[in-house]
């Protein structure tokens, strides 16, 4: 089963509470969902997410402080491993933190793109080369066409 049981999966679009309610995550529940958000989120959201989630947890003001986020998941939920599923920007975000040890990628035979096009790590990026994340492939499994690959996030 994927994820393990032991693992809690974490998916916010953005700190405003901004969530789809018919979103596949809601539909089949394995393990609780948590919702993460910030201060800016309205009430009327936060009520919504509160019926949608086993827990709604302010985190930041205006962005997600991941670092306090995590703490909060390790002392209330015992989580040890999360997977976190979001777009450009929560990977972005993360990345830039330093929280990330492990990145899976999954590359299609699809190609698209354009000036706003997301991409793998979208927000406010890294201002150089020498700032970027750097990667050690650790596995890669070939199913059809899809090359599904899992990095090691360097020191």
């Amino acid at each position: 089963m994927w994820p393990p049981p032991t693992t809690r999966t974490w998916d916010s679009t953005c700190g405003s509470g901004t969530l789809d309610p018919g979103a596949e995550i809601f539909k089949h529940r394995f393990s609780p969902i948590i919702i993460l958000t910030t201060a800016r989120a309205p009430q009327a959201k936060l009520r919504r997410l509160q019926k949608l989630a086993d827990e709604v947890k302010i985190c930041g003001e205006r962005e997600i402080d991941f670092a306090f986020a995590l703490r909060w998941l390790r002392q209330k939920w015992n989580v040890k491993r999360l997977l976190c599923e979001g777009g450009g920007e929560i990977n972005g975000a993360l990345l830039e933190t330093g929280l990330v040890n492990e990145l899976h990628v999954t590359l299609c035979p699809v190609i698209f793109g354009g000036a706003t096009a997301p991409t793998l790590a979208d927000g406010k990026g890294f201002a150089t080369l020498a700032e970027a994340a750097r990667l050690r492939l650790t596995s890669q499994k070939r199913v059809g066409d899809e090359l599904f690959l899992v990095y090691r996030v360097l020191p």
